[in-house]
């Protein structure tokens, strides 16, 4: 419940995002630190964890968004022997054979945790290649991205988070035409489930012949019985009910690291892969939690991040992304942020596609980025830029 009220907060910023712009999105970690100190606010480590990961912060992200309250959490023995019977199965593989017999997936995001974002970015090309045309976000709201075909900082408030801003990119340079469903009128609990789900439901009647793609927050995944029984249903749910379409539903938040990981769910370590998986057992029914856990079709159990030179190993997208290190000669001090921009976009007021922080000479600085031509901008702790200049990554 709590991460829905902290998304409806955020919405009101993301309202107040041309006053915002004028500011500094793209902070130092220690900025974003001091900030949460001083804020007095109750849920201060929610909105902070999600600073912290649109700055590129993804560890920082997590460990803030511990501070909320987690416990550590014990299997039943009878939980543990349900989940020896199923096995492991690569997600991604997983995911893209069933599309091929389904015309709705619904998979969701922790807003404060960009590894989600870059798994659906993952699935994109071959979910194309399987005929999904539409991809639909909450996250976005901007009537003109398929027409520029690149997010702004105007597009909405998530959206200016690098991995975010890339997955959308891509979905548009591979041919998915972007939607938005969000509520318009300030709608929430119940009524936002419905008002979601009705948006989903017109753009799947006026392309009857499409698949379609939705990547939401949190809980509005569940078909089920939501957590938050005041909704009675959530927008997957909804969809289920007002229309024919039985939607593949995939949870992507339950069983992701922590920033701590004593704070992690036990099935992680007994999985301990070093890919996203899906559980299968003999019959084909696919793990989503406890034995009587109807909410979703499957829950993906990621593997715990892996970090090289403090940047997390998912960033290189299975090799697609290289790392490209910063030239000593272009950095006269430090600490630095440095930011890469797709040629053309920074200009724009387009989205960096990776930041990385420098804090001193020892420090390796990696961006990670995909072949292409990028505007690379270097700003000292006042956020001056040092320099600029553009290269190449092939």
């Amino acid at each position: 419940m709590k991460n829905i009220i902290i998304y409806a907060l955020l919405l009101i910023i993301s309202v107040k995002m041309n006053a915002q712009n004028k500011k500094e999105i793209y902070q130092s970690s220690n900025d974003i630190g001091k900030k949460i100190e001083k804020d007095t606010l109750s849920w201060k480590y929610q909105t902070g964890a999600t600073e912290y990961s649109i700055s590129q912060y993804y560890l920082k992200g997590l460990e803030t968004w511990d501070k909320n309250g987690v416990g550590i959490q014990k299997l039943s023995k009878e939980d543990s022997l349900y989940f020896k019977t199923f096995k492991p199965h690569n997600a991604k593989d997983y995911i893209i054979e069933r599309s091929k017999s389904e015309k709705l997936i619904i998979i969701n995001e922790a807003h404060h945790n960009s590894m989600h974002r870059v798994f659906t970015t993952s699935l994109l090309q071959k979910l194309y290649d399987n005929g999904y045309r539409f991809f639909g976000l909450e996250a976005i709201s901007d009537t003109l991205i398929n027409k520029r075909k690149f997010v702004t900082k105007e597009s909405g408030y998530y959206t200016n988070e690098s991995q975010m801003s890339n997955l959308i990119n891509e979905a548009i340079k591979i041919g998915f035409t972007i939607f938005n469903y969000e509520v318009s009128n300030g709608e929430n609990g119940k009524e936002r489930e419905i008002v979601q789900a009705k948006n989903i439901i017109k753009i799947i009647n006026d392309n009857p012949n499409s698949k379609f793609l939705i990547h939401c927050g949190w809980d509005h995944v569940i078909e089920g019985t939501p957590g938050n029984k005041n909704w009675e249903k959530a927008m997957a749910g909804r969809i289920k009910e007002y229309t024919n379409i039985d939607p593949f539903t995939i949870d992507q938040t339950y069983y992701s690291e922590k920033g701590d990981s004593k704070f992690n769910k036990p099935y992680i370590n007994l999985v301990n892969l070093d890919y996203p998986v899906i559980m299968v057992n003999e019959k084909g029914k696919t793990f989503n939690g406890g034995i009587e856990n109807d909410q979703t079709d499957c829950r993906i159990i990621h593997p715990i991040t892996k970090y090289i030179n403090n940047r997390p190993n998912w960033l290189n997208l299975s090799g697609e992304r290289k790392k490209y290190k910063i030239p000593k000669s272009k950095v006269s001090e430090f600490p630095i942020l440095v930011l890469a921009y797709n040629q053309g976009e920074y200009e724009q007021n387009g989205i960096p596609c990776d930041i990385v922080e420098i804090l001193d000479e020892k420090q390796i600085g990696n961006l990670i980025l995909k072949k292409g031509k990028y505007k690379i901008i270097i700003k000292d702790k006042k956020y001056k830029i040092l320099n600029e200049y553009e290269i190449r990554i092939n």
